[in-house]
């Protein structure tokens, strides 16, 4: 704000975060019955942008079968003891940008 006495002015400063890319995408992943996948990718950057992981069209989350884990720029799915029901295509969602594998 610039305040003269009898004349006044205001202004806004707003910070946008740039959005993160996906510098390494997933690679397929070969599992036996019972045994963890585990599937990993990197971003350009740290970001508060919401990361989300799918297998097929179900949004994961981390739980006694999936675990989640981000590192820095490092994001990590293990799907813990698979089945053959866990075939499938999993995926990888920051912002606009998808990976899959």
């Amino acid at each position: 704000m610039c305040d003269t006495g009898d004349q006044q002015t205001t202004a806004a400063v707003l910070v946008k975060e740039p959005a993160a890319t996906i510098v390494e995408t997933l690679k397929d992943v070969t599992s036996y019955e019972g045994e963890d996948a585990v599937f990993e990718c990197r971003l350009s950057r740290e970001t508060t942008q919401d990361a989300q992981w799918f297998l097929g069209d179900v949004p994961l989350q981390s739980n006694e079968m999936n675990e989640i884990k981000v590192q820095g720029t490092h994001h990590t799915l293990i799907l813990r003891k698979v089945t053959l029901e866990d075939c499938g295509p999993i995926s990888f969602k920051v912002g606009q940008h998808t990976s899959a594998a």
